[in-house]
């Protein structure tokens, strides 16, 4: 497994062109993107490196808890970027748009989370995770659609459609194949907060190891969604400790057959309550 880099289940994109946010976004969420790319208008990609140049030391972001998502392979924007980030002590990026197991191969001196959002991304997405320095995928529903001459990544009911509900379990599944850590996508209605609360219940039960967010009000929601109730807690241990008694094998619990699954599934509550690691 790589190591985990990536801190917290709630991370939260700022623009980078907008300085004044960024203590604001690393006081409210575990990890903080600065986005270089779609979040900045392309007049003013400069000001936005100006502006991670020149932090002030009172708000300069800590790199353990900093991502940059740079702008994609093959890009002028790119290269910019990756100037300004030499300069700077952040080492952790996401490749927008990552396509092609060799774009990685680029960003050495980075750990990367490789943001696979269009059909070649998608397709390809078992060799890019592959890659010795990514460390962690993501997905995105609204540029997958885009590059496939769609209209919407989601039904009039705010379900996702299939193919890009496809996109999703193939970037979950190659990940942690892989034994990288996956992060699911943004919720873009930022009213709709029951929705999110949904969707990041399905991210937490599907195996996602966090979620992205567009808008601090969406960061607690994710994050209680992570967080195990104390019942959870409770019923995990007592059958982790049932299981402990049975030894090894299949045994019946609280009428239920209880096998090597789902002993994991406890595990994995244990571990989102930060009582096993």
């Amino acid at each position: 497994m790589t190591a985990n880099l990536v801190q917290g289940p709630a991370l939260l994109f700022c623009p980078a062109d907008r300085p004044e946010r960024y203590q604001k976004a690393a006081e409210r969420a575990d990890t903080v993107i600065l986005d270089l790319e779609d979040a900045v208008s392309p007049e003013n990609k400069e000001l936005a490196r100006l502006a991670i140049l020149t932090q002030a030391p009172d708000s300069a972001l800590d790199p353990r808890r900093t991502i940059v998502r740079i702008n994609p392979a093959g890009t002028e924007e790119l290269a910019r970027d990756l100037e300004c980030l030499a300069q700077t002590p952040y080492r952790t990026v996401m490749l927008a748009k990552a396509e092609q197991a060799w774009q990685l191969r680029t960003l050495q001196g980075y750990a990367v989370i490789a943001l696979c959002e269009t059909a070649a991304g998608i397709v390809n997405v078992s060799q890019i995770a592959a890659e010795p320095n990514v460390m962690a995928l993501m997905w995105g529903a609204e540029d997958l659609v885009a590059s496939l001459g769609g209209t919407s990544s989601r039904t009039e009911e705010g379900r996702y459609r299939a193919v890009a509900m496809h996109a999703r379990s193939a970037v979950l599944l190659a990940g942690v194949a892989a034994g990288k850590h996956v992060v699911d996508s943004v919720f873009v209605d930022i009213s709709d907060l029951d929705g999110l609360a949904f969707e990041a219940a399905d991210a937490v039960a599907s195996g996602f190891a966090s979620k992205a967010c567009i808008h601090p009000s969406q960061v607690n929601i994710v994050r209680e969604a992570y967080a195990p109730t104390p019942e959870e807690v409770l019923a995990a241990s007592k059958l982790l400790r049932a299981a402990a008694d049975a030894g090894n094998g299949v045994f019946s619990y609280s009428g239920k057959m209880v096998d090597g699954p789902i002993l994991k599934h406890a595990q994995a509550t244990l571990i989102r309550a930060n009582l096993i690691k």
